[in-house]
């Protein structure tokens, strides 16, 4: 789907203040309040935006250690299984990937300290079809879920190669 610098200003707005009604994100981006409900339908149904929520950081409420955990599962399970087994037995498992490599699936997880973190990789490794796991601890975070820029960057070369 194409979009353009009025969709990244609209994205933009609702990203950085989720609960902004959309008469006020046309107020603010100068348009008509039926322009901005028409492109924000059309970005939802586009799959641009799958959902309008508020960003939650877990340290917020004590979850302040990230770590992040291969798993190589055991080839005789499939993926999808081991991967409900995983979302449904550690909360504390906040992205979930199936990777190529060394391992088969990366998972970014959080925990309120070391000793729970430790009781956390625990878990996983308990679940079925799960062989063995690697893991390690995030020191500081730089990004987190940033796409603002590259929704910025597809605007902009739309633009100018269109």
């Amino acid at each position: 789907m194409r979009i353009d610098r009025l969709d990244a200003q609209l994205i933009r707005l609702l990203t950085e203040s989720p609960q902004l009604p959309i008469l006020e994100c046309a107020r603010r981006l100068g348009i008509a309040r039926g322009t901005a409900t028409s492109r924000l339908a059309r970005l939802h149904e586009g799959g641009v935006i799958e959902a309008i929520v508020p960003r939650i950081d877990p340290a917020g409420f004590g979850y302040g250690v990230v770590a992040f955990c291969l798993v190589e599962i055991d080839q005789k399970v499939g993926h999808d299984e081991v991967a409900t087994a995983l979302a449904d037995a550690v909360p504390e498992i906040v992205d979930m990937h199936t990777v190529t490599g060394a391992s088969d699936m990366q998972l970014r997880l959080v925990a309120r300290d070391a000793t729970r973190l430790q009781e956390v990789l625990d878990r996983v490794a308990l679940v079925p079809g799960v062989a063995r796991t690697a893991s390690s601890i995030a020191m500081r975070t730089h990004l987190s879920g940033r796409v603002l820029p590259l929704v910025e960057h597809v605007a902009t070369d739309e633009v100018l190669s269109g």
